[in-house]
């Protein structure tokens, strides 16, 4: 919806610095497109430590990995229109929902071993 509403053409990943001084809601845009890459960045390692962690606390794991994905929905609506500024809470929320994936992937894994 960003890239249609900012007009910039496919194949651009990014607006530049003179869209965006031309049209604020290429600004957006780039924000939008920052927050995608910034979840596919830490969709891989998430998933990981989800079904690690599913296979020694399911429970848990269904819980930790619902806050991760409320904590990224958070994390791309605020910087999409807050900025920069606006990802904290989502990042907070996310942060604690991979860390408690993580250790409980880990304990899994020493539980197996």
């Amino acid at each position: 919806m960003t890239r249609k509403a900012s007009g910039v053409p496919y194949p651009n990943a990014y607006a530049t610095k003179e869209e965006i001084e031309k049209n604020p809601k290429a600004l957006k845009f780039n924000l939008a497109q920052r927050a995608h890459a910034n979840f596919t960045e830490n969709y891989g390692p998430f998933i990981t430590a989800l079904l690690i962690a599913g296979v020694g606390y399911p429970s848990q794991a269904t819980w930790a990995g619902s806050a991760w994905v409320l904590g990224r929905l958070v994390y791309a609506f605020g910087y999409i229109n807050l900025g920069p500024p606006g990802r904290l809470y989502g990042y907070v929320i996310s942060q604690m929902g991979k860390m408690a994936l993580t250790t409980m992937a880990v304990l899994t894994c020493w539980n197996i071993l």
